[in-house]
């Protein structure tokens, strides 16, 4: 087959609205510069369109003119970069989406290790937040739980008890090597969320877990959440209040 018919197929494959890049295609190096030309071909052709440089989509007609791609489906073209995650949704869209407030913001963070990513997509304005430790697919479930309890105290109407709920059944859901994991990378985090996650590994029977990060908190210091011993009992010995 050869790499116009190649490319044709995959495109072929590819839904309408849906955004898709040269590491969508699976392009090999040596085939980047053939690759752009039939493109470029189907670009003329109206078969796809370009968002911009790199991003391509299929239109799709519908009786009130072309649907344009959906905005989450544009936020993942930032998220990936060679076909590696770079950055990770955060913030109060984030925490919208698990339940937590029912404000959705038109301004979405985008946590990122070693990027700034500010952009704008239709209505939504993009701005950078700070990843404490690389990223991966795998870790970025982790790394969001962890940014519940960073901005537990910001979450716009938030009830506090249903965050600490939130919070205990996902952990708690989680493996052992994900709790593991989860208490690794909280060491990366402020001294108030290694409190508040050491509280709540701890009211979840994790002793081992709990005390690894007990020692990596200052015992004089005090962090305040606005959360109660009957919300979660073990506050009182992590000086949570």
């Amino acid at each position: 087959m050869n790499i116009t018919t190649s490319i044709k197929t995959k495109v072929a494959r590819i839904d309408t609205g849906e955004v898709f890049t040269y590491d969508t295609l699976a392009i090999a190096p040596s085939e980047f510069s053939a690759t752009a030309k039939v493109l470029s071909r189907l670009v003329a052709k109206g078969e796809i369109k370009r968002y911009r440089n790199g991003m391509f989509y299929k239109p799709k007609q519908t009786p009130f003119g072309e649907l344009k791609p959906r905005e989450d489906e544009l936020l993942k073209s930032y998220l990936f970069e060679n076909n590696r995650q770079i950055a990770y949704i955060t913030g109060v869209r984030l925490y919208n989406q698990f339940g937590l407030t029912t404000q959705v913001p038109n301004v979405v963070r985008l946590a990122s290790r070693d990027k700034e990513i500010k952009t704008k997509i239709g209505n939504l304005i993009i701005k950078p937040a700070k990843s404490y430790v690389p990223i991966t697919r795998k870790n970025v479930p982790l790394l969001q739980l962890l940014d519940v309890i960073k901005d537990f105290n910001n979450i716009p109407d938030m009830d506090k008890k249903r965050g600490v709920t939130f919070l205990k059944d996902n952990i708690n859901n989680l493996s052992y090597d994900d709790k593991d994991k989860l208490t690794s990378f909280g060491k990366a985090y402020p001294p108030k969320v290694r409190a508040l996650l050491g509280a709540i590994l701890e009211i979840l029977s994790l002793d081992e877990l709990s005390k690894s990060l007990k020692g990596t908190i200052n015992y004089l210091s005090s962090y305040k959440f606005g959360i109660s011993e009957s919300t979660l009992p073990t506050i009182s010995n992590w000086n949570i209040s």
